[in-house]
């Protein structure tokens, strides 16, 4: 059964890109709304720990207020596929068009003096989007992970779409990704992660909207290792066909202290950037499966949604 289910996601994927590519704009964008308006109104699990997540990120929030934001969320998650599978036919203009990013300098200024840069980001609207505009607008290429995903096939899809990109991806697990993200940024290069999730069971436990949650400690110990800029990033959808962002100013090693306090000094201060970016939007925070440790201790997280 198992492997049956795999092939259908695989397929239904595969179809996603190769059928939605095709079609017109405002189709392609209806489509999504349609789709992802079913998908609410049937309240599985995906929309009810959404909602559950938005209810920490948005404390006074009455049912019907979280409904509606539920409801944006899931919108604004099928807008990301939508664009995501178009992405590959995107002209050069189209992205750098489609791209408005606030304080881009932070990024710049820090390549420019020879520093390698770690831009971090949480799943706020379309990353890929975003790196696809620093690849084709900036003409900066940058290395990222992948988390693995069953089928393999379906992971070896995604590899090959962000690749098409413009994009180095590296696996997750495995152990060697790190040691390459090093020395890509010892020779000056950028690294791309989304950071608010932590994969691997043994991150850092940060305050989250008030709660305990874990987040992975790599773009810290990346930054004091190397000696590269550590720049969050957060970005939002608005009523334009435009996603706009915003790169935040670096967050500094602290001078004293051992390794994992400065670690986890550090991690914090990622997770307050997320934080302020999720507060502003939190329609657009795509996080639908379990984060704070009070959620993840009732149950073992189920495997990630296909968005590695």
């Amino acid at each position: 059964m198992s492997s049956v289910k795999d092939r259908l996601t695989d397929s239904l994927y595969g179809l996603g890109w190769a059928t939605v590519k095709k079609l017109p704009e405002p189709v392609a964008a209806g489509l999504g709304r349609r789709i992802a308006d079913m998908a609410w109104s049937r309240r599985g699990k995906s929309v009810l720990r959404l909602e559950s997540n938005l209810a920490r990120v948005v404390p006074d929030a009455t049912p019907e207020r979280l409904a509606e934001l539920s409801k944006a969320g899931m919108r604004s998650y099928m807008r990301y596929w939508m664009e995501s599978f178009r992405l590959p036919t995107w002209s050069k203009e189209r992205v750098s068009g489609g791209f408005d990013v606030k304080d881009v300098h932070h990024l710049t200024d820090g390549l420019a003096a020879g520093k390698g840069v770690i831009l971090a980001l949480p799943h706020l609207a379309n990353w890929d989007l975003a790196g696809v505009w620093v690849t084709r607008s900036l003409g900066v290429p940058f290395a990222t992970v992948a988390e693995r995903l069953k089928p393999e096939t379906l992971y070896d899809r995604f590899v090959a779409y962000r690749e098409s990109l413009g994009m180095e991806v590296l696996p997750h697990a495995g152990g060697s990704a790190f040691g390459t993200l090093a020395r890509r940024l010892r020779a000056g290069g950028l690294v791309c992660l989304v950071a608010d999730r932590d994969l691997s069971a043994s991150g850092v436990e940060v305050k989250f909207f008030g709660e305990t949650a874990r987040m992975p400690a790599g773009p810290a110990i990346l930054a004091q290792q190397t000696g590269a800029l550590l720049l969050p990033v957060t970005l939002w959808y608005d009523e334009t066909p435009v996603m706009k962002g915003r790169v935040h100013p670096p967050i500094e090693v602290p001078e004293t202290g051992a390794r994992a306090e400065k670690t986890s000094s550090m991690t914090q201060a990622l997770a307050d950037a997320f934080a302020t970016g999720i507060a502003e939007h939190p329609e657009d925070w795509h996080m639908l499966q379990r984060l704070w440790l009070a959620d993840l201790e009732e149950r073992p997280a189920p495997p990630g949604e296909p968005r590695p």
